[in-house]
């Protein structure tokens, strides 16, 4: 290499180019010795620098070592290094890639860690090996397009102080159960208690349940969960540190079964005896039990008054029961209608936002969830979700009602059509996974089958998956339960989803999901109905046995048409659901 030299033009006596480009230095020695001592001092400080960056390179990547191939949140992380001014700096950069199942938390990247918590909506804090679906779900899910609101997250965040310090076996708790032990309304207490009664099949309670907190919520109580038989094998706590089960010592839970209209302590009875009306505070029942099923009373209905919400307030303990998701007749409540407005900005996300807040699957069931999705799920192009309920009697399945599956996926472009004449010789490399949901295998074995002896006419390749088809519901089965929450969850898993009417297990996963099904529309008289299938309005599920009733008016009404986000359900023409009006938005 050749070594610097000045520049030919310049007139320098002292200097001379040597035939093979080097320079001829005629100084004297003295100058030579210190020409050769600053050049030493010039490399030891060049050999220093060298060294101190790899040192400082080297305990920057010994310090926190990247994984190697760790996945997290559809993101694959890589670092480069940069030099700049002198500087060395670690550049995070970060690229596209699907997930194809969990990874170790510890390599998780800063961006997931910052939205598993779902935009402020989950609490921190949580050991995450006792529920490791509660912070691992943001893994499989597509990011929502629906955020809490500052308000919905500061409410959450209040409410989970107030259920440590009022909850099971609290002072607080010990002073109110008092009030159930001894019969006696005693001085006021700074906690009031909502008790909800486990009931009916499993999409139906997790419908109640999140109605139960959204009413728990706006009214300061704290809310207390029936386990049942499988409730605590099913879903995670929701809240830190204190347990939202109620205690199996529990005064009155012996009596839950036996609870219904005719029991004295019910709201209705309470109101046609005039037996509630007439109590001072001082007399007033430590308890008052709230029959919402389907099958309650006009009395029963009141609880969806202004007048009646203000009398119960003063009520230490409300015991629940009901199979209906009860949320849309909150928002026609006036005392409730700024908190609704605030919580909920979208009326759509409602169920969205509680459903993810509260229901975490326990690990087996999470086990069941992830193995299955990485199995068969998870490398398609994209995935369709089809839940079939069948409402009509004897063994099918029911050629009506594969029709009209078919004609619903075909006239809605969800699914290719297939070629019976000529074979297909430009194959797509686009896959489509199908997960069908049934009790009955048969309408996935025919759907199957069609689209394995036939080619599709777009070349696409598409699989059909049913985990399980257990024939007959079993609500009081433990393992057919962890099936059913699983196979609700893969549901809200996909991109795109076919739902049957009337069906609680449909609702749960579309709203999980945040995703606006096609609903398959119920058959009449063992014939497809034409057009077979609807895109629905919003999200949200429907509130199958609402009241008519005008508080103020004290008459019928259509409660369908009295504000512009509560309509009538697409699947039930008496039913309500919230909806999103765009003008108030």
């Amino acid at each position: 290499m050749k070594r610097l030299r000045r520049n030919p033009d310049e007139s320098d006596p002292e200097t001379t180019p040597d035939p093979d480009g080097e320079v001829s230095f005629s100084k004297d020695q003295h100058e030579r010795k210190c020409g050769l001592s600053s050049m030493k001092m010039m490399g030891f400080f060049v050999v220093a620098l060298m060294v101190v960056s790899v040192v400082f390179s080297v305990s920057v990547v010994l310090q926190d070592p990247p994984s190697d191939g760790v996945l997290e949140s559809g993101k694959n992380v890589r670092f480069l290094d940069v030099m700049e001014s002198s500087k060395e700096e670690q550049v995070l950069e970060v690229q596209p890639q699907k997930v194809v199942g969990p990874v170790d938390d510890d390599a998780l990247s800063i961006e997931v860690r910052k939205d598993k918590l779902h935009g402020g909506l989950l609490a921190a804090g949580f050991d995450e090996t006792s529920c490791v679906s509660r912070y691992q779900s943001v893994l499989y899910r597509k990011e929502s397009q629906h955020k809490p609101s500052p308000y919905l997250i500061s409410r959450l965040r209040n409410y989970e102080a107030l259920h440590k310090r009022c909850g099971p076996y609290t002072e607080s708790y010990n002073k109110t159960l008092e009030k159930l032990k001894t019969g006696h309304h005693l001085e006021s207490t700074d906690c009031n208690y909502l008790v909800w009664i486990s009931f009916s099949g499993l999409g139906n309670r997790i419908l109640t349940l999140a109605s139960a907190f959204l009413y728990a919520l706006l009214t300061n109580r704290v809310l207390l969960v029936d386990p049942g038989t499988d409730m605590v094998d099913l879903f995670c706590e929701p809240f830190p540190e204190v347990s939202w089960f109620l205690p199996l010592d529990f005064p009155l839970k012996n009596q839950f079964d036996s609870f219904d209209q005719k029991s004295p302590h019910c709201y209705g009875r309470m109101l046609k005896n005039n037996s509630f009306a007439n109590s001072s505070k001082s007399i007033l029942a430590p308890f008052v039990y709230l029959h919402l099923v389907h099958d309650y009373d006009d009395q029963d209905k009141l609880f969806f008054c202004d007048e009646d919400q203000t009398s119960l307030q003063e009520v230490p303990w409300l015991i629940m029961k009901t199979d209906n998701y009860f949320v849309p007749s909150l928002f026609l409540i006036p005392t409730f209608e700024q908190q609704l407005s605030n919580l909920f900005p979208r009326k759509e996300a409602v169920f969205h936002l509680l459903g993810r807040y509260i229901f975490h699957p326990t690990n087996p069931v999470w086990g069941l969830i992830t193995r299955y999705y990485q199995a068969y799920l998870a490398k398609a192009d994209e995935r369709i979700g089809i839940q079939i309920r069948v409402f009509d009697t004897g063994t099918g399945p029911f050629q009506h009602v594969l029709d009209q599956i078919i004609a619903c996926t075909l006239k809605e472009n969800l699914l290719p059509d297939i070629s019976t004449e000529k074979p297909i010789i430009n194959q797509s490399q686009k896959s489509k996974a199908v997960l069908v949901t049934s009790l009955s295998g048969g309408y996935f074995e025919r759907l199957r089958d069609m689209y394995w002896e036939h080619p599709t006419v777009t070349g696409e390749v598409i699989g059909f998956y049913q985990p399980s088809h257990e024939e007959y519901q079993q609500t009081e089965k433990q393992f057919h339960n962890r099936k059913a929450w699983a196979e609700m969850y893969l549901l809200s898993l996909t991109d795109v989803l076919i739902t049957s009417s009337w069906s609680t297990f449909g609702y749960v996963a579309q709203s999980l999901g945040g995703l606006k099904p096609w609903i398959l529309y119920k058959p009449e008289n063992w014939t497809a109905p034409d057009p077979p299938c609807g895109r629905v309005m919003s999200m949200e599920p429907c509130f199958h046995a609402p009241p008519f009733y005008d508080c103020k008016a004290k008459r019928g009404i259509d409660t369908g048409a009295v504000v512009p986000h509560v309509r009538h359900c697409e699947d039930m023409s008496w039913g309500l659901k919230l909806v999103d009006n765009e003008s108030e938005l």
